[in-house]
């Protein structure tokens, strides 16, 4: 249960975090407003650590494969997506393209068992979900 309340509060802050992302970068640019973003969440992440953690940051370099510290780069461009797309299409719009993206890929990552994830079988309720949440797109769509 603790799972799906801390992904309907993670969803929640996506879509907050989009449309004040993209407030700020009408007020500045794209690249100072994401910048901004990466900046502040690097303050709160060391103020956490300082406070809660204290692990050994040197364990980055342990971590192998060496691709999985991509992590933050891809951030960066997440950042940048979102803020793009609440601007050109509105928050809703955007955002259920995005989570329809989320689903697609993250299927993908599960059935041929990338990054490390283990891998499943093939699930037609799994592709009849995403197939549905793209019908609600489009019904969306024709206003």
């Amino acid at each position: 249960m603790v799972g799906w309340i801390v992904a309907l509060i993670s969803g929640a802050l996506m879509s907050i975090q989009g449309v004040l992302n993209t407030e700020v970068t009408k007020q500045t640019s794209l690249w100072v407003s994401t910048g901004w973003v990466q900046l502040s969440a690097l303050i709160v992440c060391i103020a956490a650590w300082l406070i809660r953690d204290r692990s050994s940051v040197t364990a980055l370099m342990d971590v192998s494969p060496k691709y999985m510290l991509l992590g933050g780069v891809i951030g960066a461009f997440i950042t940048l997506t979102v803020i793009v797309s609440m601007n050109q299409l509105g928050p809703a719009r955007a955002a259920q393209l995005i989570v329809v993206s989320q689903i697609a890929a993250a299927y993908l990552i599960e059935l041929f068992g990338l990054f490390g994830v283990d891998k499943t079988e093939f699930q037609w309720s799994k592709v009849l979900g995403l197939g549905l949440s793209i019908i609600g797109i489009l019904i969306v769509k024709w206003k």
